[in-house]
């Protein structure tokens, strides 16, 4: 037999649902029999599947060890799927967790035999004993917001259904304020707000960006402002604050390089000779964008520090460039 009492993360879900998450091998038709013939009960009681599950509900499955294995999908060491790394956390609470996402990380898989920050973070959580193998039947905390996997920065973790639910909704409703850094070629001296419609080539996951409406575009707007310019000899690099008021696929890279101002190191939308002096000088391959700063609707404001190449590379301007 065995036996589980519902969390705050199973709370509030029907019956039938929690159940299919818990034996989620098993076909619908094998758990609606358990229940008819009470040999998956709740509180002591049969149950249909219908209920509403409350804090604290008791669920006993009277079934085999080795068919509850089989139908719960459960192997026999669950910690080992999920990897250590170690975070750079920025702030951690009951319901969230944020982290400072390292350039080349993936925030979600991409393809099986992935590992992703999703990963890292149950990972993590479970080697604190923050959530156990027997949670992750049932729920399974994840990623709110995306970053690519060449953008570092602030990343937020669902730990429980409420941090998932709440992140999702001030994330839908665009009242977090999200804040990026980039460095930029050219001299930006003044803040500004930019407009346009971005559309989105599927095939070739690269976007267009047009100051005009076209068929299946999307309308964008980008802010930005200038922390620092950097001058060498004629050439200008500014680093940027960018603040997206809408957050379409590739719109910060994509726009600012409509605008004569391409993110240093983007192989798609960046210009190729900038690119090959920061690769031959620096090291550096990737395009130099962080998610640096959000605020919360709930006047929280959390700042995710420089690193990488994107530290180095302003160290070395700061060094050697002029600085205005």
């Amino acid at each position: 037999m065995q036996e589980f009492k519902i969390g705050k993360n199973e709370k509030d879900q029907r019956f039938d649902k929690y159940l299919k998450k818990l034996l989620s091998e098993a076909p619908n038709s094998f758990i609606y029999k358990m229940l008819r013939k009470k040999n998956i009960t709740l509180n002591g009681n049969k149950a249909d599947g219908s209920e509403k599950l409350k804090l604290g509900d008791e669920v006993k499955l009277f079934l085999s060890d080795e068919t509850f294995q089989k139908f719960s999908g459960k192997t026999a060491d669950v910690i080992s799927q999920y990897p250590y790394v170690p975070l750079d956390i920025i702030y951690e609470d009951e319901d969230i967790l944020v982290i400072n996402k390292p350039m080349g990380m993936l925030s979600q898989k991409a393809a099986a035999g992935d590992f992703s920050a999703n990963e890292y973070i149950i990972g993590y959580l479970l080697r604190q004993q923050k959530i156990t193998e027997s949670d992750l039947r049932t729920f399974r905390p994840s990623v709110c917001n995306r970053l690519d996997r060449n953008t570092s920065g602030l990343l937020i973790a669902g730990k429980s259904l409420k941090g998932l639910q709440n992140m999702a909704e001030q994330l839908n409703d665009r009242s977090v304020e999200k804040y990026y850094l980039c460095l930029v070629k050219g001299r930006i001296a003044e803040h500004s707000l930019a407009e346009g419609w971005l559309l989105k080539d599927q095939e070739k996951n690269q976007v267009i960006i047009s100051k005009q409406k076209l068929p299946d575009a999307k309308y964008i707007k980008t802010e930005y402002t200038p922390k620092a310019v950097f001058t060498l000899e004629r050439q200008s690099y500014t680093l940027l604050e960018v603040k997206l008021i809408t957050g379409r696929s590739h719109q910060i890279r994509a726009h600012l390089a409509s605008l004569g101002h391409p993110v240093v190191g983007d192989g798609k939308y960046g210009e190729k000779q900038v690119n090959i002096w920061f690769a031959r000088k620096l090291k550096i391959h990737f395009q130099l964008l962080h998610a640096s700063r959000i605020k919360f609707t709930d006047g929280t404001e959390l700042t995710a520090p420089l690193h990488g190449d994107f530290q180095k590379a302003v160290g070395y301007l700061e060094a050697k460039f002029h600085r205005i």
